[in-house]
């Protein structure tokens, strides 16, 4: 991993204290403990009120108010599902966009359970015109000088998909309060942005959804006035546990000269992992590693690789390719936002 550029404000520390990211150790887990999983909170947590309602509304012919109670009497199923935030590996770029500091770890996997969320419009059943589901958060701040809900929309195709859920439940318990409790979307396969905490409403909607975490924010830009890409699927990433036990501060990996054992992760939003590689001479060679099942169609599958460590100062690289033929890059492609960094991971070790 690079060298970050430092003169980190006051104002990204407060975001980096009020969020938090998965250790990387916590790759050893088929799924995340709930405390380890990462975090990232917009506003604030909201404070779920008892009398809890879920409105389903917009072009739909039949509009419906759903309790807890009334989605957890539907259909149940249960998804591991990989969330990664869009921002993950943004404090890695130079110059560094200001915002939540992420570095590698803005990731994590859980069983998500709920009911799908094509079965409840299916019932409200939307009009001839509907083109977009909008999902909106009791979460409220200003961002962008707009006072908002976080909200975000999805292509009513993409809603559709049978394993989108509105979840309840996290790892076989309610979900916390800091993920989403008491409902959420759950959206496989997208960042994190489009997997809407605390929800309240969905509305069905005749024209795209303009607001500003779909307009504005989670858009890729190389210039600030320019619309941009909008953010969606997750591009592939491997991240590997780091070896052996690390220097405090800087986090350098000591390990023994020899047989060393690399472990680690990879997932993608574009299909499948079809390989993981490693590297230890910046990249020039690469080297495949033995891929395990993945934990489930959505989610993470892991990688092992025996590495032959002579004594010396190295990098360990390790990069991903999925099915649909995308691989990581070796180096970050900047933008204002600094979304869909997934270069390769960079872990200094030095074998004794």
């Amino acid at each position: 991993m690079g060298e970050v550029e430092q003169g980190i404000g006051a104002d990204e520390l407060q975001l980096a204290t009020r969020n938090h990211g998965m250790p990387l150790e916590a790759l050893r887990y088929d799924l995340t403990p709930a405390g380890l999983h990462y975090v990232l909170i917009h506003y604030d947590v909201p404070d779920a009120q008892p009398a809890w309602r879920l409105e389903v509304g917009g072009a739909v012919r039949s509009p419906l108010l759903l309790s807890l109670e009334d989605l957890r009497s539907r259909p149940r199923t249960t998804i591991p599902v990989t969330l990664e935030c869009a921002g993950n590996g943004r404090a890695l770029l130079e110059p560094r966009p200001i915002s939540q500091p992420w570095l590698l770890e803005a990731v994590g996997t859980a069983e998500w359970t709920g009911t799908s969320l094509a079965g409840v419009l299916e019932e409200a059943g939307p009009t001839g015109g509907a083109v977009e589901v909008l999902f909106t958060g009791a979460d409220r701040g200003i961002e962008g000088g707009e006072e908002q809900d976080y909200a975000r929309s999805l292509p009513l195709a993409e809603a559709l998909r049978p394993e989108v859920l509105l979840a309840y439940e996290m790892n076989g318990a309610p979900l916390p309060p800091q993920h989403g409790f008491p409902l959420r979307l759950v959206v496989p396969g997208w960042y994190g942005m489009a997997h809407v905490k605390w929800l309240r409403t969905l509305t069905v909607l005749t024209e795209p959804f303009e607001g500003y975490q779909q307009a504005r924010g989670y858009r890729v830009r190389t210039e600030p006035d320019e619309p941009g890409e909008p953010v969606t699927r997750v591009l592939p990433r491997s991240l590997m546990i780091p070896p052996g036990i690390p220097d405090f501060m800087t986090r350098i990996r000591y390990v023994e000269s020899g047989r060393v054992v690399l472990h680690g992760r990879a997932w993608s939003g574009l299909g499948a992992v079809t390989k993981v590689e490693v590297s230890w001479d910046g990249g020039w060679g690469w080297h495949e590693a033995t891929l395990e099942a993945a934990v489930g169609a959505f989610a993470w599958r892991g990688w092992r690789f025996e590495w032959d460590a002579p004594q010396g100062e190295f990098e360990l690289l390790c990069r991903a390719t999925d099915e649909s033929g995308a691989v990581q890059p070796l180096h970050p492609r900047w933008n204002v936002g600094g979304y869909r960094n997934n270069a390769v991971q960079r872990v200094r070790v030095v074998a004794r």
